[in-house]
């Protein structure tokens, strides 16, 4: 079977230096206060991922909170992402609400990782029914650490919920497969969605960052937590998508955004 239609929701950018996205010779990161100096100042694109089954609707992803500032405020990497390319048109819960959603209407809550860019509106669906999930070692991670954040991982954004797991790749709804992809965290996912004119999509999150990231030769970034499994896992979802022959959508490549059919106006069959 497959999937009935993706809504991809463009929710505006954070600017950072592209070094954190892409680990390449010369070059050195700055803080959003240093960013007069010569840099390659990137706006990292984000994005949320509605997915219209026969079983029910799936949101993958919740981008990032309108409190952005203050909420990030104790990890102090606001001064390092700043969501401030942002209208109010492309906040998450404005997205939505220009496709006629609102959050009962969602039925599972996919969580392609933890990670403050990507969790940051999970209590908008609090109380809602929707099913949250992450994969397992996500959750034995974000909820294993002492204190309230390490790195991007952010407890406020989290903590107060209730996930469901998943382990190694899974069809979790007609046509909507989520694929174990560590590295970056130990549990990032990415989410393959075969429909019956498009064919196949493959949504990479943070797994691999943008095209420059794919190569091949794949190219890490700053923020990966197992080198090696990164390694690995980019050429996993590059085997996927080559005998899938999938259209690979990364979690942060503003370019390849731009060129999409982005909701509401556009999606994808």
């Amino acid at each position: 079977m497959t999937a009935n239609k993706v809504h991809v929701l463009s929710c505006g950018a954070m600017s950072c230096d592209l070094t954190w996205l892409l680990l390449k010779p010369g070059r050195t990161l700055r803080a959003h206060t240093e960013r007069e100096r010569p840099v390659e100042w990137y706006s990292c694109t984000t994005h949320c991922v509605l997915v219209e089954t026969p079983e029910g609707n799936l949101l993958w992803d919740t981008s990032c909170p309108r409190d952005w500032q203050t909420r990030w405020a104790p990890t102090g990497l606001q001064e390092f992402f700043p969501y401030d390319q942002v209208s109010e048109e492309e906040y998450l819960d404005a997205r939505l609400g220009r496709l006629g959603v609102e959050p009962q209407d969602i039925d599972y809550l996919v969580l392609s990782h933890l990670h403050f860019d990507h969790a940051g509106n999970i209590g908008m669906f609090a109380g809602t029914g929707a099913k949250l999930v992450c994969h397992d070692k996500e959750k034995k991670f974000a909820f294993g650490f002492e204190g309230p954040f390490t790195g991007a991982h952010l407890k406020a954004d989290y903590a107060a919920y209730d996930f469901e797991t998943v382990s190694g790749d899974t069809e979790i709804l007609p046509g909507v497969t989520l694929i174990e992809a560590p590295g970056h965290t130990p549990g990032t996912m990415a989410m393959k969605v075969d429909l019956p004119e498009t064919g196949t999509m493959l949504f990479t999150s943070d797994a691999v960052y943008m095209g420059d990231s794919y190569g091949p030769p794949a190219v890490p970034a700053a923020v990966v937590h197992d080198l090696s499994a990164w390694y690995g896992s980019v050429e996993k979802i590059r085997g996927i998508a080559e005998q899938s022959n999938a259209t690979v959508v990364f979690g942060h490549d503003a370019e390849q955004l731009r060129s999409m059919r982005l909701a509401p106006e556009g999606f994808y069959t």
